[in-house]
């Protein structure tokens, strides 16, 4: 995976993002409403992902849209990502939207290289996700959830679950003690990305 540094490199608080082409386009935008949100020096790491399905999904799973299936690469796009998080000086934080917000949200039960979960809009209708958590707890100290209000209102079976599915996940952190919030943002999942994404890891750099 290619790697691309932003903000400043001498900062104690480092946020670690999956990206697709997309997400790199309103990476600029992303980075100036964190920085309008919190005064805080941080860096930020874009990871740009080859293959979206594979290299962020935990296990394979049979395709939800189009004709794509989903891999089982998250946990090799873990390691290389882990690679680059080693300073135990610094602060972590994993965070993403969409597929890349589902893969932030299963690497806070990998591993306690992190600190914080910034799950924006996260995929949390990915098959199977619900169940493999119930009888988890994440090793981050705090896990932030959003989805837009107009997101489970889709005639696609599957991804229509995904409403129910973060307020479940919701409830599990909280009853688990996790410090977490759920935030919904106005509009489908396809509105304002790398603003909902900045406030997703502004939130967890104020934890």
């Amino acid at each position: 995976m290619r790697m691309t540094a932003y903000g400043d490199p001498e900062a104690s608080t480092v946020l670690v993002q999956m990206a697709d082409d997309h997400d790199l386009e309103g990476i600029g935008s992303e980075i100036a409403e964190i920085r309008r949100l919190t005064d805080r020096p941080f860096a930020l790491l874009a990871f740009r992902v080859e293959s979206w399905n594979h290299d962020l999904s935990p296990w394979k799973a049979p395709a939800v849209f189009g004709n794509e299936p989903f891999g089982d690469g998250a946990a090799d796009t873990l390691a290389e990502a882990l690679r680059r998080c080693a300073d135990r000086e610094k602060k972590y934080i994993i965070g993403g939207y969409s597929l890349a917000g589902l893969f932030a949200l299963w690497a806070a039960y990998q591993t306690d290289a992190f600190a914080a979960a910034a799950a924006a809009s996260p995929s949390v209708w990915f098959p199977g996700f619900a169940e493999y958590i119930t009888a988890r707890r994440p090793y981050a100290g705090s896990v932030y959830l959003s989805l837009g209000d107009r997101e489970e209102r889709t005639r696609n079976p599957v991804m229509s679950a995904v409403g129910d599915r973060i307020r479940e996940i919701h409830e599990l952190l909280r009853g688990q003690g996790v410090n977490t919030v759920l935030e919904w943002n106005p509009g489908n999942h396809f509105r304002d990305a790398d603003l909902r994404t900045a406030r997703a890891f502004a939130w967890a750099m104020r934890q």
